[in-house]
């Protein structure tokens, strides 16, 4: 049975054809009726399928007859973005073999010399595949010559394939199967059982679900079981395999995929990369995954105190789903009691906050995102401020160090000169470039992480008119000359909009956001200032001026003094509301300010 077993991901660029690619598979194996098919069928989350992107990965069993003999063909379909390269790194251990999927029309991209790396590390088989081969735009010829310098493998190994017309994908599951070895075990005895956790979810009713791929033995409904991470033993209330959605099996042996319900209720019980064992295996824990380190930290809180709980409620069982989010509780004396949330990127952090406004339908307030600095105080403090709130006041700082990223950049020849100046403005340092042939370069350079975040890659593909692909990762910390910039509106701070930049952009930032939040933020009753605080004094202004309300429209005729009384009270309301006021800013305001728009 295990010989027959096929274990395998998709690994491509975002937008290579990946998720249609995985849809022929499904239609040519006739997992998924023809009546239930549609575009990224994997892809069931509202967010994905509105944005066109892998989020989270996905196993799926297929069965596949082939010279006389049945296979099952576990796929795990994987995201192609850089910021969700975690879900990838976790769906590569628990397989024997990848499919490198390249887009003809593009050729090799960035992020996906990263994802290669990973699958060349793990030691697993790699089957290079050209997409979109159909489309008139496609350079099969030349695409191949990149894919042989990078594998260095023969033109003939490169398949062919088209997941619109599914040309090639059958000849590709044939491959899966003679080129992927099948997994091994080392006991298939029950007793022996023992698996790794590659993903879990959670069910109000069934409780935490464990995603696994099963390496030894195997289990069955009812059996006894334990985390070895928590050392909580739990019996097995169902276990199954996913056709694509869930189905009941009576047990996963030796070299399955498959899910286990575990009943359990508790949070933080289950762990990525924990090992699943039998009561009676003498067998050691398999080893896990790497901890995810979060690139990017914003905090948030609930727009009312009252949905504290909900929020604390909805980020774990948000973990549940995606192991790379970290979060910890905060307080800000402003802001109120929130979280201090670490992702993988700007992207990531869009995706949460979005997840939390629509699945547990909650109002929040997300400050800027933010990246960790190392900070010496005068007093010979060391801080770690993972945000501009925790970041101390100007003239407390005796020394500041900030994380710097390798980057790697894959672009056309005719926009090298743009995209030099673009790299010069964001303090790129580069250390080599190399000239890839078919009108293509690759540069390699390093950068403050804070610069990263400013806009990079926004800049980066609007000089390239979006052919530039690029991966990074982070590497050490380095000294920065770096200050605090606050936003006050009517004289008190708000802390969502305070942010750390550099010295030397400090009043150019200064004078764009408020001239920002000049334009967006809705006028008041009261006159309003808009202040930008840096190096200790307010260093940019604008005044919002009242809304005006005719209170004398309703009047004709008569004494002046009756208007004049009534423009009297209406002035001192306006002072008092001014003196008191505070400005409710909308949710709109927040995601304006935070996407750059």
């Amino acid at each position: 049975m295990i010989d027959k077993i096929r274990n395998f991901s998709i690994i491509a660029h975002i937008d290579h054809g990946k998720s249609t690619l995985a849809d022929r598979m499904l239609e040519i194996t006739e997992t998924v009726d023809k009546r239930q098919m549609k575009e990224q069928i994997l892809d069931d989350m509202e967010l994905e399928r509105e944005r066109g992107i892998t989020i989270k990965m996905r196993p799926v069993r297929m069965n596949f007859g082939y010279k006389n003999d049945q296979y099952i063909l576990n796929l795990i379909d994987t995201p192609g973005h850089i910021d969700f390269s975690y879900e990838v790194s976790r769906a590569l251990k628990a397989v024997e073999g990848t499919v490198l999927l390249v887009d003809s029309t593009q050729g090799v991209q960035a992020q996906t010399l990263t994802t290669l790396e990973m699958a060349k590390d793990l030691g697993l088989k790699i089957i290079p595949v050209l997409s979109k081969i159909d489309s008139p735009l496609s350079r099969i010829d030349e695409v191949k010559k990149e894919i042989v310098q990078l594998i260095n493998c023969s033109p003939e190994d490169i398949l062919l394939t088209s997941g619109k017309t599914g040309e090639g994908v059958k000849e590709l599951l044939q491959n899966i199967i003679e080129k992927i070895p099948a997994p091994k075990t080392t006991s298939e005895n029950q007793n022996d059982f023992r698996s790794l956790i590659f993903d879990f979810q959670y069910s109000n009713h069934r409780g935490i679900i464990v995603y696994t791929r099963v390496f030894d033995g195997f289990i069955c409904a009812k059996d006894q079981t334990k985390f070895v991470a928590s050392n909580r033993n739990f019996i097995t209330p169902e276990v199954g395999v996913f056709v694509p959605q869930e189905k009941t099996v009576s047990k996963l042996s030796a070299g399955e995929i498959g899910y286990v319900v575990t009943g359990i209720k508790e949070p933080g019980i289950a762990n990525v990369g924990d090992t699943l064992l039998s009561l009676k295996t003498t067998f050691p824990a398999l080893s896990g995954y790497k901890e995810p380190r979060p690139v990017v930290w914003a905090s948030i809180f609930p727009e009312s105190q009252d949905d504290f709980t909900d929020l604390k409620s909805a980020l774990s069982k948000l973990k549940l789903t995606d192991s790379s989010l970290t979060y910890e509780e905060e307080t800000s004396g402003i802001a109120g009691r929130g979280f201090r949330c670490g992702f993988l990127g700007m992207l990531h952090l869009e995706i949460i906050t979005e997840r939390l406004r629509r699945e547990f339908n909650l109002e929040l307030v997300v400050t800027l995102p933010s990246i960790t600095y190392k900070i010496k105080t005068r007093r010979g403090e060391d801080v770690m401020a993972y945000s501009a709130i925790s970041f101390p006041e100007f003239g407390d700082i005796d020394k500041v160090d900030e994380p710097w990223v390798n980057i790697q950049i894959i672009l056309p020849n005719q926009y090298l000169g743009e995209i030099m100046s673009m790299l010069y403005e964001h303090e790129v340092t580069i250390f080599e470039t190399d000239n890839w042939g078919n009108n293509r370069s690759s540069i390699k350079g390093e950068m403050p992480l804070r610069e990263l975040m400013r806009n990079f890659f926004d800049d980066l593909k609007s000089c390239s008119s979006g052919y530039a692909s690029l991966s990074y990762e982070l590497s050490d910390y380095r000294s920065a000359d770096v200050v605090k910039l606050e936003i006050l509106v009517a004289e008190e701070e708000v802390p969502a909009f305070s942010r750390i930049v550099a010295r030397h952009r400090v009043q150019e930032e200064a004078e764009k956001s408020v001239e920002k939040l000049y334009n967006i933020l809705p006028r008041q009753m009261f006159t309003m200032k808009i202040q930008a605080k840096a190096l200790g004094r307010i260093i940019s202004s604008k005044t919002i001026s009242a809304l005006r309300k005719n209170v004398t429209q309703h009047m004709y005729g008569g004494d002046i003094t009756r208007k004049m009384k009534l423009r009297d009270k209406q002035k001192k309301g306006k002072k008092k509301m001014q003196a008191l006021g505070k400005v409710n800013i909308g949710q709109d305001v927040f995601l304006k300010m935070m996407r750059n728009e």
